[in-house]
């Protein structure tokens, strides 16, 4: 067996595991049937890969012929849970019980079946009184009854009226919706944006002592812990391309991801999303048709994605705070729309799709363009689950403010599409325009978000009037930059070579963060993995493409179906979040494999470029039948390794390039030969590992103080969004005179940093002005409580569409403008009314200000807008807040918040 070293990444300055592959012997000219299944490679020592098995411990994964699978996995979840169950408590779902990252901790250690906890008084710590011996584990079908004392509580209702939680949270009498439990142990969540919707975790009291129970199964044998014992294709699939080699379980997986993508063919002919997740989502679709579905299935593709357009403009359907503008990757749209287009040549598809495209890029152009940076703001792509990649105190405004990777290299490639169709349609001036858009992302790209120390692209600016870089590493981010060209090809190659794959796969971010259970954070995405294989392939890096390819194959063999995660520790589907079966991006990257790595199809406008890839340890001889391009069909044979064509021809004549014209008709056989090139290559596997904990930071009296985070050997201290302090003491003395922003990072022995803590801002009191909205618009007459001043007013659709207000500053300087709000009209999480209104300062554009929901009814929790900065000379100026036609949410009808105050704060 041949050995190869791989060198660890530059990025993490570890040492790295070996990885083991070998070298297939010379194949015959024909697919043989006989392989030599002995042959393996063993990515990290995790698991095995043969050619016609998968092989994991003792779970064993085989290919009996390309049409038919067999598994013996087992989810081993049930059987290592830990029986140390830590959880806290929610009144109306809310993380109001404790600080972040404070939480009860009760080993459930159970006596005829059952476990119950003390008596916990809400808002008091309970701790375990002993570790558990790592060889014991929390038994399957545990019954563990939590109690909960309410009456401090109840007792504030009764004399105050209200309650004031450990958080600061104000609770009303009237607004008590009930009592539930949040956890990190199956069934228990810390999915608090939905956990006010889980009846299923709301505590009772049923006799009204005040005393509340729930009684939880924990470690539940569930079906969905168990996979299938063996797949058998039952689907016909000869209408798509058919494909043969020396892997019987490639095959067998090609078929696999054939079946489940016609499986996912809805009666309306569009895709669903998932076996669990009906509908079409415009990510989802956006990325899956970019993978493969426009190339085997454009029509179908062009339905799903017409389903998400609305009033002439591609629908942010998901994201934080009411969606758009705080998610603002709806643009991936117009990508997979373009790759519909080169797949099929449709012009009318392409005038169609290039006005949705241009109507949507320019609304965002003026609702989330950040003019500093040259970026756009937005949360991240496809992770938007706020706490599973962001701290724990951004609220949905400052994600709309953060400045993200992937979100970036989605909007850079949407202009460059909307460029090429402009081109083609003539469109000369909106043509530069969005190539000048293009460009300024690019650079943004290149000049905030990468790090030269580390050589890598950071995840994300965030914070709040001045931002600081997230160093953690985000895949999809990566990928897309590589794939799209934002980087150039030295740093092409550095991301591919120093961006670490776990033993199980690339995982979503890396490190992980502590205190987070698996979904985004500790996972593996197979479509991310397949995203990954491509930069990689692009680059020439052949030791991370095979471990890429492996780490497709693996879970989908061993669980016969495409998974749409599992966990990056140990690869399991069954201990994150949320899972669904036949999941159409997870297929589509398998699919993607075959199309766009081995084959190397680059679609153009005016044809499909061949860039084919396959590994050595892949080496052989392989055919691709019955692909359908235009009005051609083309039957392919490759044989070889390597990245280098040494022959091809089309039925027997030699080729002059490897380019397959657009105009092609009729039936064709294209031969391909590799030059069974040497790639060198490298990249680093690591363990899966975390980053310390955020700092807990507090204010007094010009002093800086935070608690010693655990695993922390030094703090980094950052004021206005610089480095200025590096310090082992948990204190920092501030400068009180002039305005400072405030954040803190721990730093552990790795050099692995923490999320910055919530900035603390520092503003002088002449800075810091505070102008009362329901002096110049009429007061609302709701009933919601805890305003400043003498009211508050409604802004919607139809109320104070112009609201101005005159300010006076007391000197000349940059002034931060935001707005104390609320917006009842939807959860954190879900719906579509984030209100949005345009800034003007002396009748110029300023900005815009979003304003997201904050939670489903509650219109008296209140908070702050993102801020947009002015520079003001001394003296009087008119600020007025309006809703423009491009500030319209993808709701359409509600657009509403109500306005407490607005805040002028100098910040330099």
């Amino acid at each position: 067996m041949k050995h190869i070293t791989l060198r660890s990444g530059i990025l993490f300055s570890l040492l790295v595991l070996g990885a083991c592959q070998s070298q297939k012997p010379a194949a015959d000219t024909t697919i043989s049937t006989g392989v030599n299944n002995d042959w393996s490679i063993n990515p990290s020592n995790a698991y095995s890969l043969y050619p016609n098995r998968v092989v994991q411990g003792e779970f064993e994964a085989k290919a009996i012929s390309p049409t038919e699978l067999t598994s013996n996995y087992k989810s081993p979840a049930n059987l290592t849970m830990t029986p140390t169950v830590v959880f806290k408590f929610a009144i109306n779902g809310r993380d109001n019980e404790m600080a972040p990252g404070t939480d009860h901790i009760f080993n459930c250690i159970p006596s005829d079946g059952k476990c119950v906890t003390p008596v916990i008084t809400f808002g008091k710590q309970v701790k375990a009184d002993a570790d558990v011996p790592k060889d014991v584990y929390l038994t399957p079908n545990t019954k563990m009854t939590v109690r909960l004392d309410m009456r401090p509580v109840l007792e504030a209702f009764k004399k105050q009226g209200a309650y004031t939680s450990p958080t600061g949270d104000k609770i009303y009498k009237e607004d008590f919706k009930g009592v539930f439990i949040a956890g990190g142990t199956d069934p228990l969540s810390w999915d608090f944006d939905n956990l006010g919707s889980r009846k299923e975790l709301q505590l009772q009291d049923p006799d009204g002592d005040g005393i509340y129970e729930i009684t939880l199964l924990m470690n539940e044998n569930r079906e969905e812990k168990m996979t299938a014992q063996q797949w058998k294709m039952t689907r016909d699939a000869s209408a798509f391309p058919q494909y043969q080699s020396e892997y019987m379980i490639a095959d067998a997986l090609h078929n696999l991801a054939l079946e489940e993508m016609i499986n996912a063919v809805e009666p309306d002919s569009t895709f669903r999303t998932g076996k669990e997740w009906a509908g079409v989502w415009t990510r989802d679709i956006s990325y899956s048709i970019i993978l493969s579905m426009a190339q085997v299935q454009p029509k179908v593709s062009m339905y799903s994605l017409m389903r998400k357009v609305k009033d002439g403009r591609i629908v942010q359907d998901t994201g934080t705070g009411g969606a758009y503008p705080i998610s603002t990757d709806r643009v991936i749209w117009a990508v997979a729309a373009w790759e519909v287009y080169k797949a099929t040549g449709d012009e009318k598809w392409l005038r169609d799709t290039y006005a949705i495209i241009k109507k949507s890029l320019q609304e965002d152009q003026k609702n989330a363009f950040n003019p500093e940076t040259g970026m756009m703001r937005g949360e991240s792509s496809f992770l938007d689950w706020r706490e599973q990649t962001y701290p724990r105190w951004m609220q949905p405004a400052d994600i709309y403010e953060s400045e993200n990777l992937g979100t970036n290299a989605a909007h850079y490639q949407a202009n460059i599409v909307a460029a090429q169709m402009a081109d083609i349609l003539k469109d000369i001036q909106a043509a530069a325009e969005f190539r000048k858009s293009a460009e300024s992302i690019k650079q943004g790209i290149n000049k905030y978000l990468w790090v030269d120390k580390t050589v890598h692209y950071g995840q994300y600016l965030y914070g709040r009037n001045y931002k600081i870089l997230s160093p953690r590493a985000e895949a999809l981010g990566a990928a897309l930059s590589v794939i799209y060209g934002v980087a150039d090809a030295d740093r092409s190659r550095q991301v591919v070579m120093n961006t670490p794959l776990t033993d199980f796969g690339i995982t979503s971010i890396f490190p992980q963060i502590p205190g987070i259970p698996p979904y985004h954070n500790n996972a593996v995405w197979p479509f991310v993995q397949s995203y990954w294989a491509l930069a990689a392939a692009k680059v020439g890096n052949e030791e991370s493409l095979t471990a890429s390819i492996a780490a497709i194959y693996r879970p989908a063999a061993l669980f016969l179906t495409n998974k749409e995660n599992f966990v990056a520790t140990n690869g399991d589907y069954a201990g994150t979040q949320v899972n669904s079966s036949n999941m159409l991006w997870s297929l589509a990257g398998s699919l993607s494999l075959v199309y766009k790595v081995y084959f190397g199809m680059d679609l153009k406008a005016d044809g499909i470029e061949l860039k084919p890839f396959v590994p050595k340890a892949f080496a052989g001889n392989r055919k691709l039948t019955n692909y359908k391009y235009r009005n051609a069909i083309l039957n392919f044979e490759m044989s070889g390794h390597g990245n280098q064509i040494k022959s091809i021809t089309m039925d027997g004549k030699p080729m002059e390039k490897p380019f397959i014209p657009a105009t092609l008709t009729g039936t064709h056989t294209i031969k391909i030969e590799l030059a069974n090139n040497e790639v060198v290559s490298e990249f680093g596997y690591l363990k899966v590992r975390y980053s310390p904990d955020m700092p807990k930071v507090k204010y007094v009296n010009g002093q800086l103080t935070w608690p010693a985070v655990e695993g922390a050997e030094e703090y980094h201290v950052y004021k206005n969004g610089k480095w200025v302090e590096q310090t082992k003491k948990t204190t920092y003395t501030v400068d009180t005179d002039n305005y400072g922003e405030y954040m803190v990072m721990a730093v552990d022995s790795d050099r692995s940093t923490s999320f910055g803590s919530e900035p603390v801002m520092v503003v002088p009191g002449k800075y810091k002005l505070v102008y009362e909205v329901e002096k110049a618009a009429p007061k609302s007459s709701q009933p919601y409580r805890d305003f400043s001043g003498t009211g508050f007013i409604e802004i919607s659709k139809q109320k104070n569409k112009y609201v101005k207000l005159t300010i006076t500053v007391p000197e000349d300087g940059v002034y931060a403008i935001d707005f104390r709000y609320a917006n009842g009209n939807g959860p954190i999480n879900t719906s579509n009314k984030a209100a949005i209104r345009t800034l003007n300062y002396n009748g110029r554009f300023a900005g815009t200000i979003v304003l997201p929901q904050r939670g489903d009814g509650e219109w008296s929790n209140w908070g702050f807008t993102n801020a947009v900065d002015v520079q003001l000379p001394k003296g009087s100026h008119t600020i007025s807040l309006t809703f423009e036609p491009h500030n319209e949410n993808m709701h359409g009808e509600v657009n509403q918040a109500m306005l407490d105050y607005m805040r002028v704060i100098k910040i330099r």
